[in-house]
Order: structure tokens, then sequence, then C-alpha cells
């Protein structure tokens, strides 16, 4: 290559390497904390179900005969601000998990954020990932969202705050990462 014809070139390479830089700025990191009550037994602190199995496995997982490989929950789970069931809702968990391991207590987890209030109302994050529920710390990779999360991507880090197992209720703290266009 001639030294006019990188000269020339020179322009277009500034240009493009503006155009990436300026792409990457325009992405920021939003850091979002809240609680995810999920409740599969009505209790008097939370009389209504959020979690309802809809398919029942067949094969009983080794350390708890009531959990079974491939059973199905759908999920409709408040978010809220503080671990307190009363404290400020800021949003839903909807969608779904699958125990989907035959040995471990390990879930396949679809869903969708919801968040009906606060400064990300009408805006969702999309949620597709394995969550080993009796890990202290999992980490959730965001596949999407809508509104300020459009094109979402980072991940979350759900930790158990509160779990029962009889009533196989569980408070989840989850701790989002998002990176969207702004």
């Amino acid at each position: 290559m001639s030294s006019k014809q990188t000269m020339q070139l020179l322009p277009v390479l500034v240009s493009l390497a503006v155009l990436f830089v300026g792409a990457a700025a325009a992405r920021k990191t939003t850091h979002i904390k809240f609680y995810m009550h999920d409740v599969v037994t009505a209790v008097p602190s939370s009389p209504a179900t959020t979690a309802v199995r809809i398919a029942r496995g067949v094969t009983p997982l080794p350390l708890e005969p009531t959990i079974r490989f491939g059973d199905m929950f759908i999920i409709d789970d408040p978010l809220t601000e503080g671990p307190d069931a009363a404290s400020p809702v800021v949003g839903k968990a909807q969608g779904f998990y699958i125990f989907a391991s035959q040995t471990d207590f390990a879930l396949m987890l679809t869903v969708n954020m919801v968040f009906t209030a606060g400064p990300h109302n009408g805006s969702t994050i999309a949620v597709l990932s394995r969550d080993a529920i009796l890990d202290p710390v999992r980490e959730l990779p965001i596949v999407g969202g809508t509104g300020v999360f459009r094109g979402a991507t980072g991940y979350g880090l759900l930790r158990t705050y509160s779990a029962n197992s009889t009533t196989l209720n569980a408070v989840l703290e989850v701790d989002m990462y998002v990176r969207a266009r702004v």
C-alpha cells in the first residue's frame, strides 16, 4: 500500500475508532438491588401463593423426595425494596423454573423482572440461567430487556436471604448489574 493510500485511509480509520468509542460510552452500568419473594405455600405473613407447580417430575431428588427432577413452577413473585414482604413493591418476577438436575438442587430459571414502580417503572430485565439454589451466591446472565433496559446485558447475583424447607417459600436477595444504552 502506498503512503498516499495510507493517508487516504487514515481519516476513515479514525472515524471508525471514534464511532466505536462513542458507542461504548453510550452504555452505562446500573446497579439495582431488590428482594424476590417466592411463595409456594400460603402462610399468614404471605397469604397468597406466587409460585405454582404446573408439572410434576418422576424421579425424586436424592436428599428431598418432595422435589423431583422435572418439577416445573410458574411464578409471579413480588419484588420489594427490602426483605420484608411488607416492603414497598418495585415489580414482579414473572416466568418459570424447572428442577433440571437429577442429582443437584439446580434450576433452569427463565424470568422477566418487570418493574412497576420507581425510576425503572415500565422496563424489564430478562434472565435465562442455571440456578444452583444451595450455592451461597449464584450468577444470573441478563439476556435482554425493554424500556430503559432495551438491549440490556449484564449479570445478577442471587443470594438466598431466607428459605423454609417445609413450605418451600424463599426470599432471595438480587443484585443486578445492567448495561444498557442510555
